[in-house]
Order: C-alpha cells, then structure tokens, then sequence
C-alpha cells in the first residue's frame, strides 16, 4: 500500500508540470507578444513564432496533466471525505476539454500568419484585425475556463484543510482563491473596463500563493505518515 508521502509526491510532480507551463503559457507568452495595439501583437508574433507555437505546446501539456492532477489528489485525499474528494475531480476535469477546444483559436492565428496564397486576399489591416480577434476569442474561452479552475479549489481547499496531513493554511487559500475565480470572471463580464482597474491580480493572489504553495509543499514535505481523518 503506497504511503501518504509517496502520494503526495507524486501529485506534487504534476502539480509543478501544471504549474510550470501554466505561467509559460498564460503569463510569460502574452507579456512578450500580445499588446492592445493589433498591429503591434500581429508584428510581434511574427517575428517571434517560436516562442508563440512555445505557447502552444507548453497550454497542450499543462492541460494534459491537469487531466492527471485531480485523480493523483482524489488518492491522497479521499479518505477525508470521498464525496467532496469526488466533486473536487470532476469539477477540475470539466475545465480540461474546454481549454483544449479554445487552443482552436492559437491554431488560426498560426494559419493567418503563414504564408500561403490564400491569404493574399487578405489585407494588411484584415489580417491584423483578424489575428486580434482569434486572441481575443481565446482570451473568452480561458474566461469560460477560469469559473472551473476556481470552483474546483474550494473542495480541494476544503479537503487540505480537513486532512489533518497538510497544512490549514493553505486550504485557506485554495478556497479563497475559488471566490477570487470567480469575482474577476463576474468582473470581467459584467464591466467593460474591469481590466483596466489594476485589481484582477490582486484579487486572484490567494490562488496563485495556494496553489505554488500546496504544490511545493507536495513536492517537497509530502504528507505526513498518518491515516488521514475527519
């Protein structure tokens, strides 16, 4: 029978595979390529496509693993509570087929860049004006998917916070930062400049320091070598 450590560990691996190109894909690429100005995002993408299809690949591999994440913590975790520990996997997994179905609209970006004779007859300001609105698409759909990667933390921060084998604190804020999901998806909605008020980051802070946090504890501490209770 595998060891609470051995489990944990093992989730801590993927956890930090999530993590890491989740910060490649959704942080580091938009900051060097994507800019309000369409012309300036088209520019930018062109003339660095690797580091564009980087972005990709690395989105298709973090939500590959996410599809592994929930079920290595359900093996930890289910003996707190098996019903919580069930609802924690599915509602992770439904976000899976919803980002993969949005890296459609990466692809078109990559079509309306290269160059082929059927985009001739295209404009300059077309193609611009298209390649922002596939981006933008994108952006949409990673809304969609942001309300399942919040709503999934608050049974897994329920879960670490009941486990008895990890720490309380961030449970804390892995159920705090289900909230912060899902007031910057409301704010975004229902505000047409919310974007512009500085405090999306802010606001998802808690998540982005629960979930590093419960990862490197993971990795690092495991679980300590008790049946976990109630």
């Amino acid at each position: 029978m595998e060891s609470n450590k051995k489990k944990a560990r093992i989730a801590g691996l993927i956890y930090l595979v999530v993590v890491i190109t989740g910060i490649f894909t959704l942080g580091y690429v938009p900051s060097k390529l994507f800019d309000s100005n369409a012309i300036t995002t088209y520019n930018n993408i062109i003339s660095s496509q690797l580091l564009f299809r980087l972005g990709i690949v690395s989105g298709v591999i973090c939500y590959s693993f996410f599809l592994f994440l929930p079920i290595a913590l359900y093996r930890l975790l289910k003996q707190v509570n098996e019903d919580v520990a069930k609802v924690m996997v599915v509602l992770a997994l439904v976000s899976v087929p919803i980002t993969f179905i949005n890296m459609q609209n990466k692809f078109a970006v990559l079509s309306l860049i290269a160059d082929q004779d059927y985009l001739k007859v295209f404009s300059n300001d077309q193609l611009h004006a298209q390649v922002s609105m596939y981006l933008t698409q994108y952006d949409n759909g990673n809304q969609i998917a942001s309300i399942f990667w919040g709503l999934w933390l608050l049974p897994f921060g329920y879960l670490v916070f009941k486990s008895g084998v990890l720490p309380k604190f961030l449970g804390i804020l892995l159920m705090l930062g289900c909230f912060g999901y899902l007031i910057n998806f409301i704010g975004d909605t229902l505000i047409t400049k919310y974007s512009k008020w500085g405090i999306a980051s802010y606001i998802q802070l808690p998540a982005s320091i629960g979930e590093i946090g419960i990862c490197l504890w993971l990795l690092v501490m495991g679980a300590k070598e008790k049946n976990i209770s109630t």
